[in-house]
Formats: C-alpha cells, sequence, structure tokens
C-alpha cells in the first residue's frame, strides 16, 4: 500500500463522520406527511415557512444557522424543517396550522404547539423559542 492509499484510507475515515455531522445537522426540506412523520417518531419539529426572495425569512434562517452553531444541544433536540412558502403557504398542512404568512417559525412537539414565532428578526425571540424546545426535552 503506497503513502498515498493510506492518506485516502486515514482522510475518509476522519472526513466522513464530519459529512454525516453537516448533514444532519442541515435543515430538511418540507414534503407532505414529512413533519407527521417526525412527530409520530418523537421528534421535536422547527417549522419555517420561508421564501427565497423574502428578505425577513433570510434574516432569520441566518439567526437560526447561528445559534445552532453556538449551541449543539438544538441540533440534538429539534429537527428543523424549511417549509418553501411559494410552494406550500396556501396548502391544507399550512391553513390547518394557521400559518398566516412567510417567516413564520412553529415549534411542534407531538400534538403540541410548544411556540410560535410571525416575522420577527430578534435573536432574543429566536434563541427564546429553541431554548423552549431544549428545556422541554
Amino acid at each position: 500500500m503506497t503513502r498515498r492509499e493510506i492518506f485516502l484510507g486515514a482522510s475518509a475515515l476522519v472526513l466522513a463522520p464530519m459529512a454525516a455531522s453537516a448533514q444532519s445537522a442541515a435543515m430538511i426540506d418540507y414534503e407532505p406527511g414529512l413533519p407527521e412523520r417526525l412527530l409520530a417518531e418523537g421528534h421535536t419539529v422547527l417549522l419555517d415557512f420561508a421564501a427565497s426572495w423574502c428578505s425577513t425569512c433570510r434574516a432569520q434562517g441566518r439567526i437560526i444557522e447561528a445559534l445552532r452553531a453556538q449551541n449543539p444541544a438544538y441540533d440534538a433536540a429539534i429537527t428543523f424543517v424549511r417549509v418553501d412558502w411559494d410552494t406550500y403557504g396556501q396548502s391544507e398542512f399550512a391553513i390547518l396550522l394557521g400559518v398566516p404568512r412567510r417567516s413564520t417559525l412553529i415549534m411542534l412537539r407531538g400534538e403540541d404547539e410548544l411556540g410560535r414565532i410571525i416575522a420577527s428578526t430578534r435573536e432574543d425571540d429566536i434563541r427564546a423559542l429553541l431554548d423552549t424546545a431544549v428545556g422541554e426535552a
């Protein structure tokens, strides 16, 4: 075995867990039935109703990512699901949840809503929502 083969093999062993960790921390794209399945499996789910063109949604997204980077407990306790507003904003799912607009964040566990934020980009508000899920886990 050459040094290059040994290096590549060792690199794969080191990088694979990092890639898996990064992938598990990504926001999952919504598809019909996904939140219900996650909730039935016992996950706490943050639904992020967002549009790519929405500046408030982008600001919320940046804050969520920064808070997740600061506190790994969020990723351990919460499954993050992004719901594309342009595709699902008027869906039966959004109507059932009473989502009034894009830039709405909803935290769910089981059949309970733990909290909701509508159009706020205050870091303290978003942190409090995430902390509610971690504190109740």
